[in-house]
Order: structure tokens, then C-alpha cells, then sequence
């Protein structure tokens, strides 16, 4: 008797997942034209990463709320893509401080291509983390108070490749059954107009705790991120979420995304309201005398190594700019269409040359590096707030 006669199941056993995998391959490239390299690490069994080393170079980009041009315009102005949007920061590490979602009718064409760029960076030795911001929380609750009529369709598009997906598994003996994603949704909603139903329904089916599109990309986000002598958050941080612990506020929030722990609909408490880390605007007000240094040096000294603050969350119409001697840089420039379609600028921040700014707006002036078209920024007039200084 022959080995494949002896075990069947031996050559066959894997055929189920490598059809699982073509079909997943299949819609997303049908839905967003991009190709993912393979990722190693499945979501399910990933625990979010809080603590990094200060890498040579680090760059980071405020709020990019559904506009994918801007987004684009962003990673290029930092060197980090190629004209085919390819990867290109080599060792770079990247941090995107959320806010990916709203405003804006492409928000899961920039998670397809954030995910993409994670996984084009791992293979270069760089690294793109992408965070939580306040929108990423109130869609994941099923708040879509910001929600175009673009982001509505653009979410029942991708469900309809999704369905479709399900249906070719179900096809394929050896597969699990697949979740129905609409299930237990309305089909109707008291306060939406008839013809926005099924983008709602589609939205809630992908972005609620344990939907494809949550679990799939938002619960890899971290909501805390410490690179070097910096922290990251959209918000802000207090000293009373330091002391909560920043490894247990992303396991939980990531736990809740994913559908587990019992957290129901509703975000952890310290993802709601105005004090919490998504929400807080204490030190963002581009008035700098409305800023609460004193709150931000004590949050700053309960974090051992760590000197400044970034956040985005707050749009700062005069470009990106620090307070409270540079301890607070505020990133979000309002770049997307749907805000104040500002010009990008995004931060960058390497080990031997310290904090700059890197900006396409014509109204600063350029120095240094004009090979690169990067340099120190002088700002262009008075009222525009102070710069983040270079540090030796």
C-alpha cells in the first residue's frame, strides 16, 4: 500500500487553508488593487507591542482622516514611498497617531495600504505603527457621526467582497463556518435617511468588536506607544493613565476590538470622555497660555527616559508646532480634505540630528539638505506658532 493510500489526509490536509488564503487574496485585491506580503503573525495571536528602542530615524504623521491622496502626499514628503507607493524608508520607523477613519470616502483604501507598508517596512528593517485615535473608537461603539456618504459606500462595496468570499470558503469542505457578519443588525435606522441603510448596516457589520475590519486592522493598533524619549497618543496622556499602566490600557483596548473580555459595545473608560487618552485637549490649544504644562511635565515624569509628548487629534493651523518648551508637539495639520485640506508636514526626529519638521508648505522657509528637500523650518510669520527647535 502506498503512503498517500495510508494517509489520505497527509498531502490533502493543508488544501482548506491555502483556498482560505487565495480567496482572502482574491477580495482584497478585487476591493483595493494591493497584493499584502505575507504576515507571519495572524491578529488573533498578537499581543500589542507598548515599548520601543529610539531608532535612528523616526517619523511621525498626524491625522489622515479617508483622504488616501493626502495620506500618500504625507509618506512621500518623508521620503518613505516611491512614486508606485512602494516602501522606501529602509530602517525608518514610522508612527501614525491615528484618526484614519471619517471625514473621508477612502478609510479602508489607507488600511489597506498602512498594512501593506507595515509589512514592506518589517521586510526592510523599518517599522510603521499605527494607533488609535477618537474615530477609530466611536466607529468600532457604531458612533458614525462623521461618516461620509463615500464612506458609507465604500464600506458596502468591501462587505459585498467579503460576502462573496464567505460563499466561495463555504464551497470548500475542511473550512470553519463562516460568522454571517450581519448578524443581529437592524435593517433599518430611525434617524438615517432610507438610502444610507445598507452602508450603515455594512459599517456596523465591519467595524463593530469582533467585525472583520476591526479585528482584521484597528485591534493591531497600538492606543499608548513609548519610542525612545517619546510618547505617543492621540490625545493626551495624564498622570492617572500612566498610573493605570500603558501595556494594560492597549491589551484591553485590543482585547475589546477583538470582541473579547466582555466589554460589550462601549470602549474602556479611559477611551471616553474628555479626559480620556483619545479625547484630551489639554495641550493641544495653539494658544500655548491654554495649555496645562504643569499636567503634562507630571504625566511626562511618571514615564521613565521620556521628555515630550506627541499627539495629533487637535488640527493646528499653522503647521505643526510644540509648547510648553517643546514638550507637547502637536502633529495634526488637518491635511485631509474633509477637515481644512491642509498642506502635509509630518515630524521627524533621528538620533543624531534631533526634533525637525518636515513640511510642503510654501510659506516656510527651507534650509540645510536641498538635495533631499528636507531642512530646518523657519516659519514665514508672526502668528504662526512657535516651531519645534532642532535639538544637538
Amino acid at each position: 500500500m502506498s503512503s498517500r493510500e495510508k494517509n489520505p489526509n497527509g498531502i490533502c490536509k493543508d488544501i482548506p487553508n491555502l483556498i482560505s488564503s487565495f480567496v482572502d487574496t482574491f477580495v482584497d485585491y478585487s476591493f483595493s488593487g494591493i497584493f499584502l506580503p505575507h504576515d507571519p503573525t495572524p491578529p488573533q495571536h498578537e499581543t500589542p507591542q507598548t515599548r520601543f528602542e529610539k531608532p535612528d530615524r523616526l517619523v511621525a504623521i498626524g491625522d489622515l482622516h479617508g483622504d488616501l491622496e493626502k495620506s500618500k502626499e504625507a509618506f512621500k514628503l518623508a521620503g518613505l514611498i516611491d512614486s508606485s507607493d512602494r516602501w522606501t524608508g529602509g530602517s525608518t520607523m514610522v508612527v501614525q497617531v491615528g484618526d484614519v477613519l471619517d471625514r473621508g470616502g477612502e478609510e479602508l483604501k489607507i488600511l489597506y495600504l498602512l498594512e501593506r507598508l507595515k509589512r514592506e517596512a518589517e521586510r526592510s528593517g523599518g517599522k510603521v505603527v499605527t494607533m488609535n485615535g477618537n474615530h477609530e473608537i466611536m466607529n468600532v461603539e457604531g458612533d458614525f457621526r462623521y461618516v461620509t456618504k463615500k464612506g458609507l459606500e465604500e464600506f458596502q462595496v468591501w462587505l459585498d467582497w467579503y460576502c462573496l468570499g464567505n460563499k466561495m470558503k463555504s464551497l470548500c469542505r475542511g473550512l470553519d463556518k463562516v460568522k454571517d457578519p450581519y448578524e443581529g443588525i437592524p435593517m433599518s435606522f430611525p434617524r438615517a435617511k432610507a438610502e444610507c441603510f445598507e452602508g450603515i448596516r455594512a459599517r456596523i457589520a465591519a467595524l463593530r468588536p469582533e467585525g472583520p475590519v476591526a479585528k482584521r486592522f484597528l485591534s493591531r493598533n497600538q492606543t499608548v506607544a513609548v519610542v525612545g524619549d517619546s510618547v505617543f497618543v492621540h490625545g493626551g496622556l495624564l498622570a492617572e493613565h500612566v498610573e493605570y499602566g500603558l501595556e494594560r490600557i492597549n491589551e484591553e483596548v485590543t482585547g475589546w476590538i477583538r470582541g473579547g473580555g466582555g466589554g460589550g459595545r462601549y470602549a474602556p473608560v479611559y477611551c471616553r470622555g474628555g479626559n480620556s487618552v483619545v479625547w484630551l485637549r489639554k495641550f493641544s490649544d495653539e494658544r500655548p497660555h491654554r495649555c496645562d504644562c504643569s499636567a503634562l511635565e507630571h504625566a511626562l515624569s511618571t514615564i521613565p527616559g521620556v521628555k515630550r509628548m506627541i499627539m495629533g487629534h487637535t488640527i493646528q493651523d499653522g503647521g505643526i508646532n510644540g509648547v510648553c518648551e517643546d514638550k507637547a508637539i502637536r502633529i495634526d495639520v488637518g491635511m485631509s480634505k474633509g477637515c481644512s485640506d491642509g498642506l502635509p508636514e509630518v515630524l521627524e526626529i533621528r538620533k543624531d540630528f534631533g526634533v525637525r519638521i518636515v513640511t510642503s508648505n510654501p510659506l516656510y522657509k527651507e534650509k540645510g539638505d536641498s538635495k533631499m528637500g528636507l531642512g530646518l523650518l523657519v516659519p514665514a510669520a508672526e502668528h504662526v506658532p512657535k516651531q519645534v527647535e532642532v535639538k544637538a
